[in-house]
């Protein structure tokens, strides 16, 4: 349990993002899988491109509602107001579920299995090490109104 004023994740979600994708990117020059890496077709890059401008505006749609709640949205940051409105009425994570479609859209538009492949640990390392520990602060934090908020909202879709 966190007994401290923040959330102790094992990583800070950009940077486990834009690691898997560096990862990714250097995996398909060194060890190729699948097409050549940036060798979309305009399809694929309409495609791609949609997904990133989506999870690009919700992730800051979402950020959007911490700041008008006047709390900080950096998870090794004190935690002030339970932000429940906007994204966070129909998912507890709009953040990331922003950052995953976005991140699919790289993929897509990289046309890199390798990117793609990368996505699922960092599903793994996301579950456990970020968003577990969010949810625990957050109960600590906020109670019975977390609890409530739980009840009333999935954690992903």
């Amino acid at each position: 349990m966190n007994t401290t004023d923040h959330a102790d994740v094992a990583i800070k979600p950009p940077f486990l993002f834009l690691g898997a994708l560096a990862l990714g990117c250097l995996l398909s020059l060194i060890l190729p899988v699948g097409p050549r890496l940036g060798s979309a077709n305009g399809l694929a890059l309409s495609v791609g491109l949609t997904f990133v401008a989506i999870g690009f505006a919700l992730a800051a749609l979402s950020v959007r509602r911490f700041r008008l709640a006047g709390t900080s949205v950096v998870p090794g940051q004190p935690s002030t107001a339970l932000v429940v409105e906007g994204p966070y009425h129909v998912t507890r994570n709009p953040i990331y579920i922003g950052f995953v479609l976005a991140y699919f859209g790289l993929a897509v538009m990289l046309t890199s299995v390798w990117v793609l492949l990368l996505l699922i640990p960092v599903l793994i390392i996301l579950q456990r090490g970020v968003v577990k520990p969010e949810e625990d602060y957050l109960q600590q934090q906020f109670g019975e109104a977390y609890r409530k908020y739980k009840a009333r909202v999935p954690r992903w879709l």
